[in-house]
Formats: structure tokens, sequence, C-alpha cells
């Protein structure tokens, strides 16, 4: 049986992009804003393109907060994609200073203009290699060494605890490219758009229990 994959629809996501990509990996897509909707799912995906500010306004408007809180604490497979790994955390910089979900201690902050690095542009978009932090990787199974991923975006995740970094990237500096916690994992770059390696990703997520 397929599973059920639940992808959280608030307005701000490239859901299309996603669901395509959960059906070619053999799973099957729910996409809604209705937390109801997710009553039969085993996984579930927070995806996200756009303003941090306006995401988290759009989660609470829809009361879909409450579903990503018992979701992450329920011990069952959770993703988020992009704004969706960045809006786990305590706090954005981006705009002002904005509240986060809090799920995952830390801040989200601007690639920083300097000497050592004003040759590169922000936002950084395009692919970039990853390497994990952790020996026990299911979700880089049958993935090549280090691999590239596609990403687009101004800001990155800073954790508080080391611990919670899964997968580092470098743009003129290191930066967290993917968190992990138990069952919580998020990524900065876009497993849909990343070609061969980012479905096989997601086809490892699937198969997460």
């Amino acid at each position: 049986m397929k599973p059920i994959v639940g992808i959280i629809d608030y307005q701000m996501g490239n859901l299309r992009s996603v669901e395509k990509a959960i059906e070619r990996v053999g799973g099957q897509p729910v996409v809604s804003g209705d937390p109801e909707s997710f009553s039969r799912a085993s996984h579930l995906i927070l995806p996200g393109v756009g303003a941090f500010r306006d995401a988290i306004a759009e989660l609470e408007r829809r009361h879909l907060v409450p579903l990503v809180r018992d979701w992450t604490n329920s011990g069952k497979p959770f993703l988020g994609i992009c704004l969706g790994l960045q809006m786990l955390f305590d706090t954005s910089y981006e705009g002002g200073e904005h509240r986060g979900l809090g799920i995952i201690p830390g801040d989200v902050v601007r690639f920083p203009f300097s000497t050592s690095n004003n040759h590169l542009k922000v936002p950084h978009m395009g692919w970039n290699r990853v390497h994990s932090t952790h020996a026990d990787d299911p979700l880089l199974s049958d993935i090549p060494a280090n691999p590239y991923f596609y990403f687009v975006h101004s800001y990155y995740a800073a954790p508080k605890n080391a611990e919670d970094v899964w997968l580092e990237s470098d743009y003129g500096q290191p930066f967290c490219a993917a968190i992990r916690r138990n069952n919580v994992y998020a990524t900065q770059f876009h497993p849909e758009k990343s070609q061969s390696n980012g479905l096989k990703l997601l086809q490892n997520f699937l198969e997460l229990s």
C-alpha cells in the first residue's frame, strides 16, 4: 500500500512540485490546509517559499500551528522544506525580528556581506554540495557521498545545538543545510527540484516509519 503523505497547504509553498515528486517516488499525496485531512497520513511535509513573517501568519490564521507542533511531537516522520525548515526555529531576522514555531532552538539569519565573500551573490541560488554530520543517515541511503542539491535562499538556520545539524554546506562560509531531531527532518534545499538525488531522498523519507 502506498504511504499517505500529507502536504500542508498554507498558500505559500510550491505545492504542485512537491506533490508530483511524492507521486513519482510511490507516495499518495494529500494536499490540504485542513488538519482533519491528514488523519490517515503516515508522513507530513511542510513546504515553503516566500517571506518568513507572512508564512508564520498564514499558519496561524489557518489554525495549522497545532498540527505542526503535534506531529513533530508524535514520532511520525516529518519533513520541512526551505521555509518549512526556517519556521521550525525560534526567531527569524528576515525583514525585522519574527517569532517562529520554537520547535528547534536557534535563529534564522542572513548570509553576511563581507570582504571575505562579497564576490558571492545573495540569494544563494543553484546547486551546492552537502555533507552529513551523522554516521547513520537513512535519508541519504543509496545517494552518492557529498551529493549536490538545489538551493534558493538568502537566509539560513543557525541551530543553537550542534546535534540538531544534519547536513552542512558552504557558501562563503559553512552553514546548516538541513536539520534532524528524532522524527523531524528539514532541508534548506529543495529535494523536489534536485533531480535524482532529491527524489531518492524523498523516497527514503517515505520508507521511514
